[in-house]
């Protein structure tokens, strides 16, 4: 089959690797239909991601039809639509059991590495690297989905494929970032980065009871979006100073959560950019905080700063004496699909919400280092890319 494959930084190649094959009765076999790009694969491909290995095939958002099932599958069937959520749960451990999904511990076999960076392990994700179990991605023809049971989600009729596919990523990332804020009837949210999850976070935020939300980005095209589709209000950081335009949008009060949909690779303006790009570059530091720092800044006392953004190890000068003064609640994680999939088909159903603007490219397999250049330098306005093998 053809896959999308790592080669180094900044090196992706196109190229014929082995079919999967059932490997234990609880497998099944995708036939991926639609695979799209994230912005955390940029990580991995900028190679501030560890333990990537030559010819490592990349992709995590995928929908499909199941093309072979092992003995022991149960509630799939050849022939069903599916998509597979991004993160790997085995459905029997202690964390699987509480519907914290991505923190399982049976499906990431390399817990001595994980272990090592992070202190524990959590789950393993397809195409995301040896320290999340070296899983082959969805940038293929087929993918072996592990515990496919719990990990493969039949999609309802009616709901298209456009729509569907970012369900196994993006929404349920963006919805359970809105749901860790702990939104209260009339709250006003903050979101920063307006990419396929922010876009999903605002919406979600509305939906779970936010009166007003305010997205910050630097890109006009995915400001407008997040303004026409999302329904936000919106600040460019390149043109208004953020943390005073917040204030004065609040009464001086500050919003009552704030998203960090950016994660380890933040973008901002001056003489802070330039201090955490150095730092990062030295690898005095890993990840780049300047979204985190401003979130905290910006939340009102008592406030919720939820972080979905990737993070892989240390940041500087994290502001803890704000944090702790100010009373905040930091809550964070990777996304826990397996428990909002259902949810969110729902709302899609209902048209509550519909990701389908999301998807600006469509590219086949072969078009792969392209798409991704595409969406890395956010070309021809580009959200995101979806390859259909």
């Amino acid at each position: 089959m053809r896959a999308i494959c790592y080669h180094g930084v900044n090196d992706l190649r196109v190229e014929t690797v082995d079919d999967p094959k059932i490997l234990r009765p609880n497998d099944a076999i995708v036939r991926v239909k639609m695979s799209s790009v994230c912005g955390s694969d940029l990580h991995l491909i900028g190679g501030y991601v560890p333990t990537m290995h030559r010819g490592d095939i990349l992709g995590h958002e995928f929908l499909g039809e199941i093309v072979e099932t092992g003995a022991e599958v149960k509630r799939l069937s050849r022939g069903d639509r599916v998509i597979v959520c991004s993160l790997i749960g085995c459905g029997h451990c202690d964390y699987c059991k509480r519907d914290l999904w991505s923190l399982c511990d049976n499906s990431n076999p390399n817990h001595a590495r994980m272990d090592m960076l992070l202190g524990d392990t959590i789950a393993g994700v397809f195409g995301y690297s040896h320290l999340t179990g070296g899983y082959p991605g969805s940038h293929a023809d087929y993918v072996r989905v592990p515990f496919a049971d719990y990990n493969a989600f039949k999609v309802p009729e009616g709901i298209p494929d456009e729509s569907a596919v970012f369900a196994s990523d993006a929404l349920p990332t963006g919805f359970m970032g809105a749901d860790l804020c702990n939104i209260k009837p009339g709250d006003v949210v903050a979101v920063w980065g307006c990419g396929g999850v922010g876009q999903m976070a605002i919406r979600s935020a509305y939906i779970l009871g936010a009166s007003r939300v305010i997205a910050i980005d630097r890109y006009p095209e995915r400001l407008r979006l997040a303004r026409e589709k999302a329904g936000a209000e919106v600040l460019n950081y390149e043109e208004v100073e953020v943390l005073e335009s917040l204030r004065e949008m609040t009464a001086g009060r500050g919003p009552d959560a704030c998203i960090d949909a950016v994660g380890m690779e933040a973008d901002t303006t001056g003489l802070t950019d330039v201090y955490d790009r150095m730092k990062q570059r030295l690898r005095l530091e890993t990840d780049r905080p300047t979204v985190l720092r401003q979130a905290i800044h910006a939340c009102r006392k008592g406030g919720t700063v939820s972080v979905m953004g990737v993070y892989v190890g240390a940041v500087d000068k994290f502001p803890m004496g704000t944090l702790m003064n100010k009373a905040l609640t930091i809550r964070s994680g990777q996304q826990h699909g397996q428990r909002y999939v259902p949810r969110l088909f729902e709302l899609m159903s209902q048209g509550q919400i519909d990701p389908s603007y999301l998807l600006t490219h469509r590219l086949s397999l072969e078009e792969g280092p392209r798409g991704y250049k595409l969406f890395k330098e956010k070309e021809e306005n580009c959200m995101r890319v979806v390859f259909s093998p």
